[in-house]
C-alpha cells in the first residue's frame, strides 16, 4: 500500500538502510542480466548501450565510455564491436578530430529498450509520487554520491591489483 506525501518513515539505522541497499544491488544486478538476455546483450554491453542513451545528442567518444563504464579503451572498442555487431550503434567520425569515433544509437535498439525498461521507470516514477520534493532530493543526493564512492573504490581497487 503506497504512504502518502508527509507520512513518518519507519525508522532505519545506517545497517538496516545498507543491508537494504545491498538487496536493492543484488536484485538490480539479477534484473539486468534478464534484461539483458532479453535483449541478447551482456550485462556490461547493456551498461555502456545506456550510457550511449543517457548522452542523448551529445554523441559519447570511446574514451568517454570507457570512462564511464570502468572498462579500459581496449575493452571499450571490444563492446562497441558488439553492440555494433548486434545493430544497438553505430560509429560516426568525430568532425573536430577524424582520430576519434563518437557512437550512436540506433533508433530501433533504443525503442526495443525502452519498451522493456519502460514498465519498471513507470512503477518507480509512481512510488516516487509517495515522497515530497524535499525527500526526492535527499535520494538524489544520496544516490548521486554513493555512486561516486563506489566509482572511486572500484578505481582504487584496480590500482591494487
Amino acid at each position: 500500500m503506497p504512504m502518502q506525501q508527509g507520512t513518518p518513515r519507519p525508522p532505519a539505522t545506517p545497517a538496516q538502510a545498507l543491508s537494504a541497499m545491498d538487496h536493492l544491488i543484488a536484485t538490480g544486478m539479477i534484473g539486468q542480466q534478464e534484461m539483458a538476455q532479453r535483449l541478447n546483450l551482456n550485462v556490461t554491453d547493456l551498461t555502456c548501450f545506456g550510457f550511449v542513451l543517457e548522452a542523448g545528442d551529445t554523441l559519447l567518444t570511446a574514451g568517454d565510455l570507457a570512462e564511464r563504464a570502468h572498462v579500459t579503451t581496449g575493452a571499450v572498442t571490444g563492446i562497441l564491436n558488439r553492440l555494433e555487431r548486434a545493430d544497438y550503434v553505430t560509429r560516426r567520425p568525430d568532425p573536430d578530430d577524424r582520430r576519434r569515433v563518437r557512437v550512436a544509437a540506433n533508433p530501433d535498439a533504443v525503442a526495443r529498450v525502452e519498451a522493456l525498461y519502460e514498465p519498471h521507470h513507470a512503477r518507480v516514477t509512481e512510488l516516487f509520487s509517495d515522497y515530497s520534493p524535499a525527500e526526492i532530493a535527499v535520494l538524489y543526493d544520496w544516490f548521486t554520491r554513493t555512486g561516486r564512492l563506489m566509482g572511486e573504490y572500484l578505481e582504487e581497487l584496480r590500482k591494487g591489483d
